[in-house]
């Protein structure tokens, strides 16, 4: 397996373990998903362990706004975070 699909298996991994927590693999709780934010992006989120921030991304993640977030909803945040993360390794 390449590096690259470590990191793929990795945060699907990540989510699993962080949506176990109330029984359903496929989706994040308003709980589960500060958890992860507040464990997994503290350095990366600055908001991550502000209740209203936490509020207002899974108000933006939870697109079909069926309280929860599915993996192609967290997809958006970790896209989102990928591409913060470029634009910072190329900022002077």
């Amino acid at each position: 397996m390449s590096k690259l699909e470590e990191h793929l298996e990795g945060i699907v991994n990540i989510f699993h373990q962080y949506s176990v927590l109330t029984g359903n693999y496929d989706t994040l709780s308003k709980g589960e998903l500060k958890k992860l934010l507040t464990k997994e992006f503290s350095n990366t989120i600055q908001n991550a362990k502000d209740k209203g921030g936490i509020d207002k991304i899974f108000e933006g993640l939870d697109a079909n706004r069926d309280q929860q977030v599915d993996f192609v909803e967290f997809m958006t945040l970790v896209a989102n975070l990928l591409r913060l993360t470029h634009e910072e390794i190329h900022k002077p």
